[in-house]
């Protein structure tokens, strides 16, 4: 039977709170329209489905549509499903912001320029996409390097259709220069749907969309640098070309300590920006424990710093609620970006930053005078995301990549069962404890096997404590489905 966060329907956030379940729920979701993060139309998921994702009883569920449906804040309607009215209840700022919104999607399709927004007025200012692969003298037989999905599972026809539904519908003007923020329609879509599944609090004029992760922290590592930012705090395990764009931009980076409630941000002092992994630490795979979330959005706020926060594959959960966007928290101290690359694929480039109302008019300066990003992709994007293919999509491979996980876990507690696998609660990859000091042998074993595989010391920042845990970190997106048995045994065959 398929667990929680791993079944068809459509994703959304919540966190019901007090005292009884039906309560509880009830008003996350009151509060959820309340506050425009879900927005009048929106269609929200079958109580049967949410009540998989919840854990609950599917009646629960239907008693709190019903309530609401009662009380105004949702609709019910035979073939059309639940949805939030159309009069739903707004606060001055959030209509505000939805007839700015509407505004410059009125002003793009007239060909006329986008609106000014305000400059950001603090002193200070996943992993995403990784790393290309090295090269390798020869093609590994199995490649379970993380970084990319399976990629012979791209929708493409589902993906096709969406492309000529957008194109068909593009006013003339998208095939122009365009605005350096990204086309209107890719914003909006992502806004809605961010506040959706990931808790996010956003409007379209503070998206702006970029071509992959790295060259985001580019656009970022350029803005803190105007803002006079020397050094941005980094997590000990990471991603080397992060660090590297981050240098790049002339940008020191620190490491912070990590122990098993994550990165501990109580050792950050006068860096001007942090980037982390708060949903799922990458490589180690450990959510942000909620203290330490707290502690980090106190540091920002008492010191005008910027949290830079890599979603990187807040999409795939298996064994748990999702954890929330950390700028659900604090949209004014965070930035938070997301990718296509692991839900769908990184050779897509599209990537998107959802910035501080302050921030959003220097990062969009700072990309460039035009529109750097493919526009029929943007378009075909914002086409699947509102017609509920991502969402199929995701929910499809999720079940994929469960089976998957649950298949390296079998196979290593039978084949190396003194092998403790940690990570897998979400994510497309597991670490993989290994005895100390094997960790080089194994991984050269592997290569010797045509298995490409990284050691955690791969993620490990040169900065980071002297003490290290030897392991490896298995990725189970990349190898197809009918090559997956084969990269387990070929794995299975390397390990002490």
């Amino acid at each position: 039977m398929a667990k929680p966060w791993a079944t068809p329907g459509i994703d959304l956030h919540l966190e019901p709170t007090g005292p009884g379940v039906r309560r509880g729920l009830t008003d996350a979701l009151r509060e959820a329209v309340r506050s425009g993060r879900l927005a009048p139309g929106t269609r929200l998921p079958s109580s049967r489905a949410l009540a998989t994702d919840l854990g609950i009883a599917r009646n629960t569920v239907a008693d709190a549509y019903a309530d609401l449906v009662a009380e105004g804040w949702l609709t019910a309607r035979q073939g059309s499903g639940t949805r939030v009215a159309m009069g739903a209840a707004m606060g001055a700022a959030e209509e505000a912001a939805m007839g700015a919104a509407e505004g410059v999607a009125m002003g793009a399709a007239r060909g006329a320029p986008p609106a000014p927004t305000r400059q950001w007025g603090s002193a200070n200012a996943a992993p995403a996409d990784a790393a290309p692969p090295r090269r390798q003298r020869h093609r590994p037989a199995y490649d379970l390097r993380t970084g990319t999905p399976d990629l012979a599972a791209f929708p493409r026809a589902e993906w096709l259709k969406a492309a000529r539904r957008a194109f068909t519908a593009a006013p003339n003007d998208a095939l122009g220069y365009g605005d350096p923020r990204g086309r209107v329609e890719l914003r909006t879509a992502l806004a809605g749907y961010l506040a959706r599944s990931r808790g996010v609090r956003t409007d379209p004029d503070r998206i702006v969309v970029v071509a992959g992760f790295v060259h985001g922290l580019k656009v970022l590592g350029a803005v803190l640098r105007a803002r006079g930012v020397g050094t941005v705090a980094v997590e000990s395990y990471g991603l080397k070309a992060h660090e590297d764009q981050l240098r790049t931009a002339g940008l020191r980076t620190s490491p912070l300590p990590f122990d098993e409630l994550g990165t501990d941000p109580s050792y950050l002092t006068d860096e001007g920006a942090v980037l982390l992994t708060p949903a799922h630490q990458f490589p180690m795979g450990v959510p942000l424990h909620r203290d330490r979330r707290a502690v980090v959005l106190d540091w920002a706020r008492r010191t005008g710093g910027l949290v830079l926060e890599d979603d990187y594959d807040g999409e795939f959960r298996y064994d748990r609620q999702p954890v929330g966007a950390l700028q659900g928290l604090d949209p004014d101290h965070v930035v938070y970006l997301g990718t296509a690359s692991k839900s769908l694929a990184p050779g897509l480039r599209l990537a998107w930053m959802v910035l501080p109302p302050d921030l959003a008019e220097a990062a969009a300066s700072a990309k460039g005078g035009i529109d750097t990003c493919g526009v029929l992709d943007q378009l075909t994007l914002a086409e699947f995301i509102t017609s509920g293919a991502h969402d199929r999509h995701v929910r499809a491979a999720r079940l994929r990549y469960r089976r998957r996980r649950d298949a390296l876990v079998d196979a290593v507690a039978t084949e190396a069962p003194d092998i403790h696998v940690t990570g897998i609660a979400a994510g497309l990859h597991a670490v993989l404890t290994l005895p100390a000091g094997t960790e080089q042998s194994v991984v050269q074993a592997a290569n010797w096997q045509g298995l490409a595989v990284h050691g955690l010391s791969f993620f490990r920042h040169e900065s980071a404590a002297a003490e290290q845990l030897d392991a490896l970190v298995v990725g189970y997106g990349t190898p197809p489905d009918h090559a997956w048995a084969g990269a387990l045994g070929a794995l299975c065959g390397v390990l002490p």
